[in-house]
């Protein structure tokens, strides 16, 4: 199918047994270089072999991974990303699915990076938002990807940067990221895209209440969906009330004021105006010197993110250490060990 999220495992071969006088075989079989070269060609199943690549947990895939997203640096970062959050029900994926069909029609090219709530029980995701951009999915000019939160806080995949780089190297100029919509801990993606985008419903009785700090401060703008019909009467007051209240926040930007306004993900009215307050904010951003100074922090920000992640594998991949952490663990739930202490303690085994 054309647009098919495909999430075939890369090309991997089980390890070979190494007889006397054998040269012994690479960990992986992956070759990165004919990766590399399929992906820049735009290849759809070897960039989800790619993207399944990255998501792998397995030592010798993420060091794979890490030589395949270096390779493909120099062909990234021309792409528009766009965060697309909101609460469950706002409309996301329907919004996806009325913007990407505008952008292919005007000859873009758009990723979709759609990330699914996982069980806290069981880790499991559904991974049904194909189901809801029915369009997009049927297009050759889509790619859509979803993947599993995995209790990943910021309602983004662990995986989504790179994920958005490996898009990009594809030839997607256009790359939308839609987030779990589970609240404040979402803001996340605004150090990954380059527009932060929040959805919000009319009449919900939570306009003002939905105006917070972690969320609201952080978007570049506020668009309120489902304005059609007997709605559209809320909408506007709904806009008109968001208006108010962010004139009382200071914004993200100096050089961005956060416009708020109303569309229909289901008529298609108002998505060309959506569309252009993205391309405003590009241009002034860009003038300003923003967009380049936004980008580089934002690589800073994802090297942290990745070293954090590194040190908690080695808590859980060292047996001896896993052991101690088990013991500290006990000391901490009996009361016998504060968890001040015992992060010390857990931050002493790492150096």
């Amino acid at each position: 199918m054309s647009g098919e999220a495909t999430v075939a495992a890369p090309r991997l071969s089980r390890p070979a047994v190494v007889k006397q006088g054998m040269t012994p075989p690479n960990k992986t079989s992956v070759d990165i270089d004919a990766l590399a070269k399929d992906l820049r060609a735009g290849h759809r199943a070897a960039l989800a072999r790619a993207i399944t690549l990255i998501e792998s947990r397995r030592g010798d895939h993420q060091a794979s991974a890490r030589d395949l997203v270096q390779a493909l640096l120099p062909d990234t970062g021309k792409a528009i990303r766009v965060g697309i959050t909101g609460s469950p029900g706002v409309g996301k994926s329907t919004t996806i699915d009325a913007l990407g069909m505008y952008l292919i029609e005007r000859g873009h090219k758009v990723a979709v990076l759609a990330v699914d709530p996982s069980s806290a029980r069981t880790g499991g995701s559904i991974l049904g938002d194909k189901t809801r951009m029915a369009r997009l999915a049927a297009s050759d000019s889509a790619y859509i990807r979803p993947s599993p939160a995995s209790g990943t806080l910021g309602g983004v995949a662990a995986k989504t940067r790179e994920a958005m780089l490996l898009c990009e190297a594809a030839g997607f100029d256009v790359v939308l990221v839609e987030t779990v919509g589970i609240g404040q801990s979402e803001t996340a993606v605004c150090d990954m895209t380059d527009f932060f985008l929040a959805l919000m419903l009319p009449g919900a009785g939570d306009e003002l209440q939905g105006i917070k700090k972690g969320l609201v401060e952080l978007a570049d703008m506020i668009a309120i969906n489902k304005a059609d019909g007997d709605n559209i009467k809320r909408a506007n007051l709904a806009a008109s009330e968001y208006r108010g209240a962010l004139h009382i926040l200071t914004p993200r930007s100096e050089h961005w004021q956060p416009p708020v306004l109303t569309y229909s993900a289901l008529t298609g009215a108002g998505i060309d105006t959506l569309w252009q307050k993205i391309l405003d904010h590009r241009t002034a951003m860009n003038a300003s010197g923003e967009f380049a100074s936004r980008r580089r922090e934002q690589q800073v920000k994802w090297m942290w993110s990745m070293l954090e992640q590194r040190m908690m594998a080695r808590l859980r991949a060292d047996p001896a250490i896993r052991a101690r952490v088990k013991k500290i663990e006990a000391e901490v739930a009996d009361g016998r060990t504060t968890p001040a202490l015992a992060a010390e303690q857990i931050a002493g085994m790492l150096r």
